[in-house]
């Protein structure tokens, strides 16, 4: 993402922060047709993200349900202070961090039921290649590349996986990123970097191919 957004995607982002600052004070009055539309603009990002924090696509579309039951029950106290999706997102890793501590503190073996959920428990990465498209051989070659890029980020300590997460999937910005994990902008770069080397040495096998 570059650093200084064009013009043009400068507007449409003020534009879609109004839009939802619009939502939110109908959604005040207890409006549930903007409720609606609130939650199909954010919906595919929201579980997105979630899924490649925890992994597990299922488990993502619980939290993300229990996010946006928060913003319902929020509204009243809300007030636009900054980029609707700057709340959003600090709800999510709340809620994202509380479920990591809760697995740390119970532990259950997972492979059966990754082994078992529609997308092979991949958390949301893109599905394999069309055979179609790709040979057989390619496409498991893809497959293999998305699920090793999603182990080494779960490898992650937590803070680094979400903002890797939201940089590379989500396209937040620093600024942003610094509001939602409660850090300077410095400190979001440093947490990047640390987490990028990580990755790279994790996935220099790939790499190097």
């Amino acid at each position: 993402m570059d650093e200084n957004p064009s013009p043009a995607l400068a507007c449409a982002a003020a534009s879609a922060d109004a839009q939802d600052h619009a939502w939110m004070r109908r959604i005040k009055t207890g409006d549930m047709e903007a409720f609606q539309q609130l939650v199909e603009a954010h919906q595919v990002k929201v579980v997105g993200t979630i899924a490649r924090m925890l992994g597990n696509e299922a488990e993502a579309e619980d939290i993300a349900q229990q996010v946006f039951l928060r913003i319902w029950n929020s509204a009243a106290r809300y007030e636009p202070s900054a980029k609707f999706t700057t709340w959003l997102y600090t709800i999510v890793r709340n809620l994202v961090f509380n479920e990591t501590r809760r697995r740390q503190r119970h532990p259950t073996v997972s492979l059966d039921a990754a082994m078992e959920s529609p997308d092979g428990g991949k958390g949301g990465l893109p599905e394999k290649p069309d055979p179609q498209v790709k040979s057989p051989d390619v496409s498991l070659l893809d497959h293999e590349m998305q699920e090793a890029i999603q182990q080494a980020i779960d490898s992650l300590p937590e803070v680094q996986r979400l903002a890797i997460v939201l940089r590379r999937y989500q396209d937040v910005s620093y600024e942003e990123m610094a509001e939602i994990l409660g850090l300077t902008v410095p400190a979001v770069k440093s947490v990047l970097f640390r987490a990028r080397t990580e990755l790279r040495e994790r996935l220099k096998s790939y790499l190097a191919e």
